[in-house]
């Protein structure tokens, strides 16, 4: 078995939908064992109630919280993990970078060297800092020492101009609308299971299994 784990933070639910779709292409792969977690929300309730993210917080209630305690297995543990986090002024959420602060014990024992490493994102709008947010994520997981795996153009879906689209050469991604009301097109969607499709493969033959 290939092991391939998704950490996502998200609060409208955006990021939530795209994991659940790259988890999706992840299961394709034979012999890939693929499971999605989430990342503890750090924002208070009220905060949340005032961005009206109680009810699409509920929307992924059911998938577990990655703790502390289990970053050596759903981390480190895996053959790949592939991360998805929302863009914060063109950077990874604090809720995200919380947890990768977290790794210092597990860098220091070279435990991610050789694993496979990808990022998927969200923003508010067109380009909002998808680009940025991917690749400043990438140096972290440069740190780490993981392989850095994106969304190649083979994946023509996000050459598309006839429609709004999110999606790169980075990482797939999606556009919410600066209220949260737009839900990830089945364009990007596709390019978010291609993504877990193509980092499990490459998972799989650097895994030798």
């Amino acid at each position: 078995m290939v092991k391939v784990n998704i950490i996502f933070h998200s609060v409208h639910a955006h990021t939530y939908r795209m994991a659940e779709a790259v988890a999706e292409g992840a299961r394709e792969v034979e012999g890939a064992e693929v499971v999605v977690y989430q990342v503890p929300e750090t924002l208070p309730q009220e905060v949340l109630e005032k961005m009206g993210a109680i009810e699409t917080k509920k929307l992924f209630a059911h998938i577990p919280v990655v703790t502390r305690d289990m970053y050596k297995e759903v981390l480190a543990g895996a053959d790949a993990v592939i991360f998805g986090s929302p863009t914060r002024y063109g950077n990874m959420t604090a809720q995200m970078r919380t947890v990768l602060d977290g790794l210092g014990s597990l860098w220091n024992e070279n435990a991610f060297v050789g694993k496979v490493g990808s990022v998927f994102t969200s923003s508010g709008t067109q380009h909002g800092g998808q680009e940025s947010t991917i690749l400043t994520f990438h140096v972290t997981l440069l740190h780490l020492g993981m392989i850095i795996v994106g969304l190649p153009y083979s994946e023509t879906r996000q050459n598309r101009i006839d429609e709004i689209t999110g999606g790169s050469p980075y990482g797939a991604s999606t556009i919410a609308g600066i209220d949260g009301s737009r839900q990830p097109s089945e364009n990007e969607l596709e390019m978010a299971r291609y993504q877990g499709r193509h980092v499990t493969r490459i998972a799989k033959k650097i895994a030798g299994k």
